[in-house]
Formats: structure tokens, sequence, C-alpha cells
């Protein structure tokens, strides 16, 4: 028998209600009448944790149940009232089988697992050098243990495509969300280098598993025509994670440590094994959309198509590796503060997800892949191009802005792109090399620039000159063109 939705938000916040009372009536008197400070540290932490399930039951509910949005407001209302709980629970009681439960949002939970992936990943760019050095790494070492989580994803994100060809997404999806969870406390015992090195390549490797499985099931579980639409939509999640990543992480570790916020980012993922586990076990894709693809089973899958699409992720994170290394050197010699930097990439990134988000996403199946794959590619190259030129704190936010409407083109592109050029059953491995050249092209951004010893005006038109001949070539490409657009 189904157990009701409800039914956990009030076992929750009958827990919750009962926490806050102790807190109040017990803890806060032994503290601050006879001095035992501990109980409230204790109670403190025990009604902490409720609140936090009591939490995840709210938003659960709101999500399957068919109910007023007064419901859930007024639920996270009573967690803070003493009583508030149990009158809830009274009015809950009499409703609960007037409430009708609606059907399971899979996508919703493919979103949650896609932002958590790259939650992960963007949380550790501004805390993972000061915290290798922090544990006595030197300089090198310092470089080397951020730039072996990407070698060691690029072996996960392989990995995956196979086993999800062969075992189908549910059971790498679980490997991969665990297995990254065990990683992220791990961090907690690394004290000398050597540990490090060990947990950041386990934690690359498994934290890899992930985004392949997830993309090849939201493709395979997505209408042919609405493809280009759902990657899009998926891919603000990507960048509400690039947003929100760096900033969770820079402000929690200066106020707490770099082990608590991975423990944090730890939790997150353990809960959505758990729902993984529940909501996706029994999940059967339809048959009809196992035979989608505009190319047959058999053979290579590397065909124009699939080559193109590799080439746009390539260029599009090779692209971002040249933002990130010579965009704050830029803005440090235009004499502005550090800061600057991190609004500028924020920019970008918001207006890549109002793109993502909006009725624009439409555009992606209504226009070819491969010319809105041109079309991304030439404005990110023309935007660097304008980097270099620009000088004033104005200018670089509309290039920026640029910037980000070219990204907004490009991501869908080349994964609708992706999915149109392979057959179902061979789409997991397509994806597994898919990321696996996105973990590359952020190695090569930075590192060629490093190893030509360009300037930084010079880095900047280097890029957009090759990023605007490879747009110029897909514009100008026809093989496979017809069958695409079809």
């Amino acid at each position: 028998m189904r157990i009701h939705p409800i039914y956990f938000l009030r076992i929750t916040g009958l827990l919750d209600g009962i926490s806050l009372l102790v807190l109040l009536g017990i803890a806060m008197p032994l503290k601050y009448v006879w001095g035992f400070e501990k109980a409230v540290t204790i109670v403190g932490s025990i009604h902490g944790g409720i609140f936090c399930l009591y939490a995840a039951a709210i938003l659960y509910a709101a999500v399957r149940v068919k109910w007023n949005l007064l419901w859930p407001a007024a639920a996270v209302a009573a967690a803070f009232v003493p009583f508030a709980n149990f009158v809830l629970d009274w009015r809950l009681k009499k409703v609960q089988d007037r409430l009708e439960i609606k059907p399971f949002n899979y996508a919703l939970l493919v979103y949650s697992i896609v932002f958590f992936s790259f939650f992960d990943l963007f949380s550790q760019l501004p805390v993972m050098s000061t915290f290798a050095a922090s544990v006595g790494a030197s300089s090198f070492i310092v470089g080397f243990v951020i730039g072996l989580y990407s070698l060691a994803n690029t072996l996960g994100n392989i990995i995956s495509g196979i086993i999800t060809d062969k075992s189908g997404p549910f059971k790498i999806l679980m490997a991969g969300l665990f297995l990254s969870s065990i990683a992220l406390l791990l961090y907690r015992f690394v004290d000398q280098p050597t540990m490090l090195i060990f947990v950041r390549i386990f934690h690359g490797f498994v934290a890899g598993l992930i985004v392949p499985a997830a993309f090849t099931f939201s493709a395979n579980t997505t209408k042919k025509d609405q493809q280009g639409k759902k990657v899009a939509f998926t891919g603000s999640f990507v960048g509400l994670a690039a947003i929100v990543g760096p900033a969770f992480s820079g402000i929690m570790a200066s106020r707490t440590s770099v082990p608590f916020v991975f423990t944090c980012v730890a939790v997150v993922g353990f809960l959505l094994t758990v729902l993984a586990a529940v909501f996706f076990r029994t999940f059967k894709i339809p048959k009809k959309e196992k035979q989608a693809g505009n190319v047959p089973s058999t053979g290579s899958i590397f065909n124009s198509g699939v080559r193109k699409a590799y080439a746009g992720a390539f260029f599009l994170m090779f692209s971002q590796g040249v933002i990130a290394y010579l965009l704050p050197l830029h803005v440090q010699t235009l004499g502005y503060d550090s800061r600057l930097s991190g609004t500028l990439m924020s920019t970008f990134g918001i207006i890549a997800v109002l793109i993502f988000a909006l009725p624009t996403n439409r555009i992606f199946d209504r226009v070819a892949p491969a010319r809105t794959l041109s079309l991304g590619i030439g404005l990110m190259g023309i935007s660097q191009l304008l980097i270099s030129q620009s000088s004033t704190t104005l200018t670089l936010y509309l290039v920026l802005g640029l910037y980000g409407v070219g990204f907004a083109f490009l991501f869908p592109s080349i994964n609708t792109l992706l999915i149109k050029s392979t057959p179902a059953e061979l789409r997991g491995k397509a994806y597994g090399y898919f990321y696996a050249v996105f973990s590359l092209g952020v190695v090569a951004g930075s590192s060629l620039l490093g190893w030509l010893s360009f300037t930084i005006i010079e880095g900047f038109l280097f890029t957009g000159l090759i990023l605007l001949a490879f747009s110029a070539f897909v514009a100008f490409s026809k093989q496979e063109q017809h069958a695409l657009d079809a």
C-alpha cells in the first residue's frame, strides 16, 4: 500500500514540534538558569536535524500533492511557533484522504541530480587551492591536485557511458551519487598532500559517473520534438550551480571550514541517492522512446553530428578555461578590484540561465542544432575578441553578457546534436565521451595559453579566432545536415 506524502509530513512535523518544545522548555532553562550550556548544543543539533527532515517532507509533499500553496507555507511557519505543529497535524489529518497525489515528476529529480553534480564541481573552485596549501602542499602539488580531478573525472565519464549502455543508467547513477557523497566526506580526514591526492583521484572518478548517466536517462525519456527544450532547461540547472556553488563554498568556508562545506554537499548527495533509489528503481523507459535517433543502432557512434557535438563541447570548455585563466588577470591589469572578476562571471551565468529557462528555449526544437551551435560558438568568439579591447566596467559587463548569450546557444545545441545523432542504446557511451571531452577542454584552455606564453590580449585574440574558425566550419559544413535538420 502506498503511503500518502502527507503522512510523512505529519510525522516529521510532530517530531519537529516536540523537539522545539524540548529546546525552549528544557534545554534553554538548563543553560540560562542552571548554566548547563551543552544542553542547548545537544538539543539544538537534534532539533536542527529533525527540522531538515521536516523541510524535506514539506518539499516532497509540495511536489507530490495537489493542494493550495498556503498549506506548505503554513507548514513552514508552524516550525517556528510552539504548539503550531500539533494544530497543523490536526488539520492535515482531517484533509489527508481528500488530497490527491500527483504522478511523480522524474524530470525534477534528474534536474536535481545534474545540479548536485555541477554544484559539487563549482563549489570546489574557490577553496581547493587554499585547502591544499593548508595541508602542506607545495605550489606544484596545488596545481597538480586541481588538474588531477579533471583527469580522473574524464575516466569516470567514459566508464559511466559504457556501463550505462550495458546495464541502464539507474545502477551507475546510484553508484555515482553514493560514492561521490562518500568522497566528499573523506576530505575531513585529509591532513597531508599524499592523502589529498588519493581523495582527489577517487572524488574525480566517482563524480564522473553521474553526468553521462543522468543526461542519458533524460534524453531517453524525452519526446523527440522536445529534446532541445529539455536540454536547455537542464542547462539552467548547470548555470545555477555555476552561480551558487562558488558563492556558497566561499562564504561557508570563511565562516566554518572547507571540510564542513564538502560535508554539506555530501548530505545533499546522500538525500538524492535515497530519492533515486525509491523512484528510479521501478521506472521503465517507454518502448517508443527506445528507438529514437537518426542513425542506425549498429556501427560507430562517431558520425559527423557526434564529432561536431564533441568539438563544440571541447571549444566551449576551452573558452571557459581561457576566461577563468585570463579574465582575472585582465581585470587586475586594468586596475579594478579582484571582486569584479567574480561578478563578471556571474553576469554571463545569469544571462545563460535566463535564456535556458525562459520561452527562448523553444528555439532549440525549431532551429537545426548545427545552426544554433555555429551561432553560439561565433558569439563566444566575438566576445573573446571584444574582451581584449574592453577597458571599462560597462564594456566588460556588456561583453560578458554577449558571452553568456553565446554560451546559452551553444550548450543545448551540442547536447541536442548528440541526441539526434545517436540511437538510445548507444547514447550512454556517446555521453561518456562527450563529458570526457568537456573535462579535457578546461585543462587545454588554460594550459595551452600558458605554454604558448601569450600576453593577456594575445590570448583573448587567439581564442576568439579559433572559435570563429570553428563557427565558420560548422556553418558551411553540409555533410549530414539534411538528416539532422529533419
